[in-house]
This record gives C-alpha cells, structure tokens and sequence, in this order.
C-alpha cells in the first residue's frame, strides 16, 4: 500500500519541480532515458568533495577514454591517475580503478543492485551506495549529502549541531522518499540544495517546500544546519626538490601506494611535518642546493602544507641516494603526469621562476560552485 500523509505530498511537490527545472547534466539520464549504473556510479565518485562544475570536464573525459566499467578495469593505474590529476582526493582514484575490477571480477561487469553489496565495493561508503541503489536501479534510499543535510535540517528547523543532527536528518530524509521515482527523488533534493537552499542566502521565494520550511517559518533557514566548530587546521612544512638536467628533465617520484597522495607522482620532497629537520639527507641525490624564493602553500582536509623549494642541476653520474621509484620526465610532459595539484603548484612556482621556450603548464584547476560534502566516502 503507498504511503500518504504530509511527506507524500511533498515529494510529489519537489518531483514537479524537478520535471520543470532539473539541471541538465552529462551524467544524467533524460526523459524515457534508463539510468546508466557506471555513469551513475563515475559521477558519485568524482562529486565527492568536489564541484559539478569541476567535474564536469573530468566526467566527459573518463567516459571518453573509458565507456565502460570492463574498459576501465582494463586500464593501467596509471592512465587512471593522469586523468585524476588535478581532481584532488586521490584515492578516490586508486578505489575508481579498484572498484571496477571487482565490480568485473565479483559481478560479471554488471553494477550490484543493492546497498548492501554496493557497500562492499571500494570506495563506496553509505552516501554512494544509497545514491546508485536510487537513481540506477530505484530503490527507495535516502542520499544524504551535505546538500541534504542542509534541506532537511532548514525544513525542520533542527537545531542540534552537526555531526549530532545526522541520525534525526537521515531518518527524516528517508521518510520523505517515494515509492516510486526514487532516483528522481534522490537528484531533486541534490538540485534544491545546490540551486535555492543554498549554504548562504537561500532563495525561499521561489522554493518549492516554502510552505513546509519551519526554519523558514522561525526566520532560522539562513542560520541552519549549525555545525560544531572546527579544531584549527595544523600547519606542515617540507623541502621540495627540483632537480633538473642539462637537457631539460626533471626528476620525478612516485608516492607509495597507501597514504596521502598514493600512486601519484611528485617532485621528491622531505617528510612533511612541524618543523624540517635534515632536508639535506632527504635529498634524492647529493648536489650543490639554491633555495627558491617564495613558497608554495597548499591545505589538505586535515592540515595546511608550506613548501620551500630547493632546485639543483643534476650532475653527471649522479646517484641516487633511496631505492624510491623514480623518472626523468621532460619539461613539457609534465602537464600529462600524475601529479597531484599541490605538486602542480610547485610546477608552476620553480617556472615562473626559470623562464622556458617549453609550453607552461596549464592553470590549476579553481574548483567553483556549490560543494558536494561527503566525508563518509574519504579514503
């Protein structure tokens, strides 16, 4: 028997607000259209932490290289992290890759249908899951999001601070899921928030829960969800190494694969912590060091990184000092490397300085739009 009662008739309010003014997305399936299960899956992915305006051009470019989960299972790990490169949060590409060889290995290259077993996959934490589970195969999960969370806690007017509002939000969020069109359901809350409800100044003139907003209706919409305030940020610091030969290359290390940045490729550097102590000895090779002037800045989720370059012309019959995994790479192939945005930083700082006939590398990405914040699927 469907459920009736004051949630049915606002889904079916937002759902007519969806079919009126869902944005147009390259991973979304349009009118008779059936959902794709990777492209919903890839798309889940990518948002994690990140804009839809940033991955837009990434989403485009994997289902390019990559039309399929068994294409992308086949590919190297490394083509995977060049076309994450600039992305952030990399071992959301590390368990993309890892996920789609179980997805082929455990599943015959057919995406689970259920939460549970969604749940199973790497990289896909209780947030994903619920969103596949609902907009590919219409099983009736509530995806809560930050964007959700902060639609149900102004509908409300829950005032507990967040994370304590979770459980009370997810309940309230899964009562208000239909039988049916659970998916489309599932991508309207992600558009009210991203669009009206937003963090500041929401749009409640034109919002169709108006009527249903307590926190509207307390005058509380623009103050909500409160939040539990944040320990302050840690600050970091390390050496990197620019080593450069005569004919042009720089030298590269890739990361170890478990840990922050795993897999990616980097300007060798010292260990980051408080303070920098021998650098020297951290060095990849023995060589008369210059230190740069600046510094190049980065903030991770948990803590804030400066970086002082040294650079040093490498000399001939040089050995290196550590058995790390390193490369040679030329100047104008750097655009194409896995390097994380922090190591792209540390690029663009050294060239700015050493002016070269080579093309520069390309602007980092400035992420902009509404954030999709989905800690539960960080790894």
């Amino acid at each position: 028997m469907a459920r009736k009662g004051p949630e049915t008739n606002a889904s079916s309010q937002l759902l007519a607000w969806y079919d009126a003014h869902a944005r147009v997305l390259p991973w979304r399936a349009r009118g008779a259209e059936v959902a794709d299960p990777y492209r919903v899956w890839l798309s889940e992915i990518m948002l994690q932490q990140t804009t839809v305006q940033a991955v837009k051009a990434y989403f485009e470019k994997f289902v390019a290289l990559w039309p399929t989960v068994q294409a992308l299972a086949a590919a190297p790990l490394d083509d995977v992290l060049k076309a994450w490169a600039g992305l952030g949060y990399y071992a959301r590409a590390r368990n993309l890759h890892a996920c789609a060889k179980e997805v082929v290995a455990r599943f015959g290259g057919r995406f689970p249908s259920t939460e549970e077993e969604l749940r199973s996959l790497p990289g896909i934490g209780p947030y994903t899951a619920a969103a596949i589970a609902a907009i590919a195969f219409g099983g009736r999960h509530a995806a809560v999001d930050g964007n959700v969370e902060r639609v149900i806690s102004r509908i409300y007017a829950i005032e507990t601070p967040l994370p304590g509002s979770k459980p009370d939000i997810r309940a309230r969020a899964q009562a208000l899921v239909p039988e049916r069109r659970a998916g489309d359901f599932a991508q309207a809350m992600m558009d009210l928030g991203a669009t009206i409800c937003t963090p500041r100044d929401p749009n409640c003139l034109i919002c169709p829960w108006a009527e249903h907003c307590r926190g509207r209706i307390a005058g509380l919409a623009s103050s909500l969800p409160r939040k539990t305030p944040k320990k302050a940020v840690p600050t970091r610091r390390g050496v990197a190494f620019w080593i450069e030969r005569k004919d042009g290359a720089v030298l590269l290390r890739r990361r170890p694969e478990k840990g922050l940045l795993g897999g990616m490729m980097e300007v060798p550097s010292t260990d980051w912590g408080v303070r920098v102590s021998g650098a020297e000895a951290q060095a990849p090779l023995g060589a008369e060091w210059n230190k740069m002037k600046g510094m190049v800045e980065h903030t991770f989720t948990h803590f804030h990184l400066e970086l002082t370059v040294w650079k040093a012309e490498a000399i001939s019959g040089g050995v290196l000092r550590d058995g790390g995994d390193y490369r040679w790479t030329k100047r104008e192939e750097l655009a194409g490397a896995a390097l994380p945005t922090v190591m792209r930083k540390v690029v663009a700082h050294v060239l700015r300085e050493m002016p070269s006939p080579t093309p520069p590398v390309p602007p980092l990405l400035q992420p902009t739009g509404t954030l999709h914040f989905r800690r539960d699927d960080q790894g």
